[in-house]
């Protein structure tokens, strides 16, 4: 099964022990995690600007770094291949350094507003020196140094239920829903700057 990748023995002897090992068994059994990129999971990816990548050493000491950019730079590049581009950053290469001796990843893609995350299974290997590839994964409208490029062998992935996320919002998305209210507040504003000034002149309020 698929989700034996992240389901180790010690994880199915927890979940005996804890109770929900039979339930994983019947969920597994009606739809085990899917290998390859559905529509929905490249819709999902076309709207997200970050997300945290896990990686670890070759003694296991874990590493998490978080990943930006435009939207949609994590990109579909086959059935069961993602890629994205690699900015300068602050130049520790913690993750390439896990990678060059341990190319399993594990990445996480939140979306706060709709209460939803996506996680993501994989081997990854750096690209350096691809031109076409780059100019593929590269916005020019992003204002960042591309590096490399890091693709991804997707090896399973599954969506992850609501609970405890905390609905945040874009804060361009924000702007946007709030400029027509911050345009019409302004109106009235006007205006009742307006009939004040007609109040204060002659004690009336014009008609019409």
């Amino acid at each position: 099964m698929k989700s034996d990748i992240a389901f180790s023995p010690s994880v199915k002897a927890e979940q005996t022990r804890l109770g929900s090992r039979e339930a994983m068994q019947r969920q597994m059994a009606e739809q085990d995690w899917p290998d390859r990129i559905s529509d929905n999971l490249a819709a999902f990816l076309a709207q997200r600007d970050s997300f945290y990548m896990a990686t670890a050493n070759a003694e296991g000491q874990p590493y998490i770094q978080h990943r930006g950019g435009p939207r949609g730079f994590l990109k579909p590049m086959g059935p069961a291949t993602l890629a994205f581009a690699d900015f300068s950053g602050n130049r520790q290469y913690i993750s390439l350094g896990n990678l060059a001796e341990n190319p399993r990843v594990t990445l996480f893609l939140m979306d706060y507003a709709n209460s939803s995350r996506v996680k993501i299974w994989g081997r990854a290997r750096v690209v350096e020196g691809d031109d076409a590839l780059l100019t593929q994964l590269s916005d020019p409208a992003y204002s960042a140094r591309v590096e490399r490029a890091i693709v991804i062998d997707l090896h399973a992935w599954d969506v992850n239920c609501p609970q405890h996320i905390p609905e945040l919002y874009d804060a361009a998305l924000i702007r946007q829903a709030t400029a027509k209210l911050s345009a019409r507040i302004a109106e009235l504003e006007a205006e009742n700057a307006e009939l004040r000034g007609w109040l204060g002149n002659n004690g009336t309020v014009p008609r019409g």
